[in-house]
């Protein structure tokens, strides 16, 4: 191989890991259950960030699968179940909830993933507040 293939490569493949900001990130998710007396405040990752993406001005022109646009969506993930406290006996007082492992732009899945943009919820506590460190 000619040492600028090797360089061509070398650069696309670093740029193209440093273009893509797409990770793994912490996060608090706050969960409450109506029937128990304590919110669950759970420190978990999330895929999160900046993916490289194009937009055509021909819309009209290209098929539907063309105008999918990546997202930073999970690579590998894991679920953990966390117990909410103060619930009574009558009630489920399981949660589980997604680890992100390692993170990837592609396109998003709805088997595990909210791929709407939808107007964001407030994340606090309505209850007095445990801390739960998975």
């Amino acid at each position: 191989m000619s040492p600028f293939f090797v360089m061509s490569l070398l650069f696309g493949l670093t740029f193209g890991q440093t273009a893509s900001l797409c990770a793994p990130s912490e996060y608090t998710i706050h969960v409450e259950k109506r029937e128990c007396a304590y919110c669950l405040a759970i420190n978990t990752t999330i895929c999160a960030g900046f993916c490289m993406t194009r937009d055509s001005n021909g819309k009209k022109l290209l098929l539907k699968s063309a105008l999918s646009q990546n997202v930073c969506t999970y690579k590998e993930m894991l679920y953990q179940t966390a117990l909410i406290p103060g619930c009574p006996h009558h009630t489920i007082p399981y949660y589980s909830y997604p680890v992100a492992i390692s993170c990837k732009c592609g396109k998003c899945n709805t088997d595990y993933s909210d791929c709407i943009h939808e107007k964001v919820r407030p994340n606090y506590c309505t209850k007095p507040q445990k801390l739960c460190n998975m």
